[in-house]
């Protein structure tokens, strides 16, 4: 039970079935991870970024720990440019999770740490994309995702 279709182009997702839920398997952590909503938003989406975007597999890491004053935090995905250093966090909601200002507001949060020059958010059904504009102090919204030569 894989599920509901989002924005994205079909990808081909592993799942199972588990004793009492379903699994779906995740490339980059290579383990079987409980399904939820918003881990299958995270799997379309990491296979967008990896089959139509040219990004790397091991140049991305699932649910990557950050410290945030004093606190452990959790990145659901950041992308990493060829020398390891990160250019990308990527924030995933559930399908039915509306994309808010708190949201924004999460993942910049995340970036006082990893000061990188792009951020996206996504629910599956709507995508935001984002790129630090040096010149304006400010980001700017981009109408799709950039290549991975792009970053």
């Amino acid at each position: 039970m894989c599920i509901t279709p989002l924005n994205l182009p079909p990808a081909a997702i592993k799942c199972r079935e588990h004793e009492h839920y379903t699994e779906v398997f995740d490339p980059l952590r290579r383990r079987w991870i409980k399904l939820t909503p918003e881990e299958w938003v995270r799997q379309n989406f990491v296979r967008y970024l990896i089959d139509h975007k040219g990004y790397v597999k091991g140049n991305i890491a699932n649910e990557m720990e950050i410290t945030l004053n004093g606190l452990s935090k959790r990145c659901d995905s950041v992308v990493y440019d060829r020398t390891g250093k990160p250019v990308m966090i990527i924030e995933y909601k559930a399908p039915e999770v509306p994309v808010t200002q708190k949201v924004f507001e999460q993942i910049l949060r995340y970036n006082i740490r990893l000061q990188v020059p792009h951020l996206i958010v996504s629910n599956g059904l709507k995508h935001f994309y984002c790129r630090l504009n040096h010149d304006k102090s400010g980001w700017d919204f981009l109408p799709e995702v950039p290549d991975y030569t792009q970053l």
